[in-house]
């Protein structure tokens, strides 16, 4: 659900700029709107998870973002809706770090990665449902109906998630939940090479995942002349369906590679986001009406890229002791959403508009048709296989440091265990 309400908009997105009249520019500042305050209320959120119930956490944050997706449908211009996104954001920054951080103390590194990537399947399950039954309802019902829709499994969910058990923190790391060598302090995490290099990865993958997310089915109608219904399914197929396969695969791969070399999960995402890259260019190069090629290469492209969430998620909780992974995980978390999803689709809509301009200018003519707008909309998703390149190069990096990092990583926690265990 947390995938799924943050996916309704983009489906109605066209509609919504119809009526309001409004440019790309501002569909993409709304877009990312609950981004910003995702970014902003998730590092405090984070250090709550590594102090309170994180089953608490998670209930309360569940029933807060349905509560707000409901309300969405209630908006009678671009301010409300705006206000009511940023609403959205808040709630949902409180899943990430609580639910990371509790399956880090119920599976050993190992099989890590293949846990958190069964868990990450709610991201294209929700990416597929978001898209598929949104545009659905919107056709039948109206713009507003998916947002209401979107509320009411939520709020059952929230009601559930009081049930999950609470486990001792470390219980499967060598280091007791007693020991204190961990410190939930921002600098000292900060400090890790190998975590500074997956951040500045996430700023970049976030940017590109949230861009084509919210501009991907404009782009359908628009550009190959799909309909409402069309785009949404072609979406859901595109970047939902294929994201089973690649979760879960990336997962079995992530923690195939752990067993070669500790190391090994960052290399695995590194070549996968380094094949995704040149998918998409080609994708992007398709002309109009070439709908079979165009989708199946951006469904290959996306379907790498779930590498990336199974293999990385996992390496964070290598790297960094189980103490700190929710203050972790908070603090990738707002850079990734602060600069990559709060900018991304703000900026492919600023360069859609220029690239709009521009091409009005050059032919001539002083408004902005729907083939125009389609034409400058074309050329700005030419910025995300770049990007994708950059991803994989940031995680190389990653992977060249995580060695010595896992290896200091290990000497904590052996004087960590020594401390613990001292009759002293």
């Amino acid at each position: 659900m947390n995938f799924y309400d943050r996916h309704v908009l983009g489906v109605v997105v066209e509609p919504i700029r119809k009526l309001w009249l409004l440019s790309d520019a501002q569909i993409g500042w709304l877009l990312t709107a609950f981004t910003l305050l995702y970014a902003i209320v998730g590092v405090p959120l984070g250090r709550l998870a590594d102090r309170w119930k994180r089953n608490r956490i998670l209930s309360l944050g569940i029933g807060f973002w349905s509560v707000l997706t409901a309300l969405q449908g209630f908006s009678w211009n671009y301010a409300s809706l705006f206000a009511a996104r940023l609403g959205v954001g808040i709630g949902e920054a409180s899943c990430a770090p609580a639910a990371t951080s509790l399956i880090g103390d119920l599976f050993p590194a190992k099989r890590r990665a293949r846990a958190i990537a069964v868990f990450m399947l709610g991201l294209p399950l929700g990416n597929f449902l978001g898209n598929m039954v949104s545009a659905q309802i919107a056709a039948a019902y109206g713009w507003r109906a998916p947002f209401f829709f979107a509320c009411v499994p939520g709020l059952l969910l929230a009601i559930l998630a009081t049930f999950i058990v609470e486990p001792v923190r470390g219980a499967v790391d060598a280091l007791p939940e007693s020991a204190t060598t961990d410190r939930s302090e921002v600098w000292s995490i900060l400090r890790i090479p190998t975590f500074r290099w997956i951040i500045v990865s996430g700023a970049f993958f976030n940017f590109i995942t949230y861009a084509i997310n919210g501009f991907l089915p404009a782009y359908f109608m628009r550009f190959h002349a799909q309909s409402l219904v069309n785009a949404g399914t072609l979406t859901a197929l595109a970047l939902g369906a294929v994201g089973i396969p690649g979760m879960l695969v990336g997962g079995w791969g992530a923690d195939l590679s752990f067993k070669v070399r500790q190391d090994g999960r960052l290399f695995l995402a590194s070549i996968a986001l380094l094949l995704a890259s040149p998918c998409w260019l080609l994708a992007f190069n398709r002309q109009p009406g070439q709908i079979v090629s165009f989708t199946c290469l951006i469904a290959l492209g996306y379907m790498l890229c779930h590498f990336y969430w199974s293999c990385v998620y996992a390496a964070i909780q290598d790297v960094i002791g189980p103490r700190q992974r929710g203050t972790a995980m908070a603090i990738y978390f707002f850079v990734m959403y602060l600069i990559g999803g709060s900018f991304g689709p703000a900026l492919i809509g600023r360069l859609s508009d220029f690239y709009s301009r521009r091409i009005a200018r050059d032919t001539g003519l002083s408004t902005l048709t729907e083939a125009i707008r389609a034409a400058g909309l074309h050329r700005a998703m030419y910025v995300l296989p770049v990007l994708t390149f950059l991803v994989a190069f940031a995680l190389f990096l990653a992977f060249r440091a995580a060695s010595q990092d896992l290896k200091s990583g290990e000497e904590v926690v052996e004087i960590g265990t020594r401390t613990a265990t001292s009759p002293d």
